[in-house]
């Protein structure tokens, strides 16, 4: 072979491979040589653990931090002790030169952030959508409060971690639009109670709130009864607090915090927020009788919120999907079924990114 042939196909060689370089630098979805940012200790968190991917989609990052206002939360197997995991979804071609919104996502009761079926909602109702999702750790019995009486537990101040601290915290560290209109905040299950938990005390901080069948009436009975069998239950978290730990006695004449702290009845500050309620009516009781119950009161806690936004003159949107066959596809109507809340995030994506 002659030098100037082998010469030749060398330079052919190196020119495929640019061209193949180019080509994948081009390519809005092509983010192989692309590493999660890197976070500084800011706002009394300090970093535990830096971003990293979960998998080789490259858009969802896993990291943690440690806070003085929760430095010893419950945990459920697999946490560690005085470690926060917050889950961020990234849009498919993030650009740090840009400025995106942000939807804040609040897990249920025991969930956690990482779990896969949090990351596949999210990643899958915000593909090719410019929207950057953060979901905080709530533990497994934070219920997205100031615990009125933590006792051995040590402080508990899930809302002030939350709102007064991982909030600016991702705007500090990512490119945000750093205002209120351009967050959003929606929960399932105890994290939809949190979500208009957050949004009727810090209305400056969120132009847009949804809950996916939360627990919004702290003056119902039977919530009443779901929030204190979290705080003895080892299932929720270990080690289990006293039934008053969170919202004070749930009984007469000791339960003002349960009444002041209920969002059913003090959506006035909702008013000029975009407001989104989703849920389900259980579908036939018989099939998954526990979930199915959870859905049906959850239910009825909505319809107790519907009345009081009516009542206050504050537009919504309520997604009161019954059994699920219209709403989406293996929808039956049940708690924390995954096609049902799927088709929720799916369609409260949409309302905020019209907004």
């Amino acid at each position: 072979m002659s030098i100037r042939f082998r010469t030749a196909r060398k330079r052919g060689a190196c020119l495929v491979a640019a061209l193949v370089a180019a080509l994948s630098l081009s390519s809005p979805h092509a983010r192989a040589a692309v590493s999660p940012p890197v976070f500084t200790d800011l706002f009394g968190l300090v970093v535990t653990s830096q971003p990293r991917w979960v998998d080789s989609g490259l858009r969802t990052f896993v990291f943690s931090v440690s806070t003085g206002q929760v430095p010893t939360p419950t945990l459920l197997e697999g946490q560690a002790p005085g470690q926060h995991a917050i889950v961020v979804t990234l849009p498919s071609s993030y650009d740090p030169s840009r400025r995106y919104p942000v939807q804040y996502y609040l897990h249920g009761h025991p969930d956690r952030p990482d779990a896969a079926w949090n990351q596949r909602v999210v990643e899958n109702a915000t593909r090719d959508v410019p929207l950057i999702t953060v979901q905080p750790n709530g533990s497994g019995r934070g219920w997205y409060s100031n615990w009125v009486n933590p006792g051995a537990a040590g402080p508990q101040n899930w809302e002030t971690f939350h709102l007064e601290q991982v909030i600016p915290f991702v705007d500090a560290n990512l490119s945000t639009i750093a205002t209120r209109e351009g967050r959003s905040i929606v929960g399932h299950s105890m994290g939809g109670f949190g979500a208009f938990h957050y949004a009727e005390h810090r209305p400056d901080l969120f132009s847009y709130v949804g809950s996916f069948s939360g627990g919004l009436d702290l003056q119902n009975s039977e919530v009443r009864a779901a929030v204190v069998a979290t705080e003895v239950n080892p299932g929720s978290g270990t080690p289990a607090v006293g039934v008053d730990a969170i919202f004070g006695p749930p009984v007469w004449p000791f339960d003002g915090v349960w009444n002041a702290q209920s969002p059913a009845q003090h959506v006035s500050s909702l008013r000029g927020m975009g407001v989104a309620l989703y849920v389900g009516d259980g579908g036939d009781l018989t099939v998954n009788p526990v979930q199915a119950v959870l859905e049906n009161r959850a239910r009825e806690t909505a319809l107790v919120t519907a009345s009081h936004l009516t009542a206050a003159g504050i537009p919504f949107h309520f997604s009161d999907y019954g059994s699920g066959g219209g709403w989406a596809v293996g929808c039956t109507g049940k708690h924390a079924e995954e096609p049902c809340v799927q088709a929720d995030m799916n369609h409260f994506v949409g309302l905020i990114m019209r907004r």
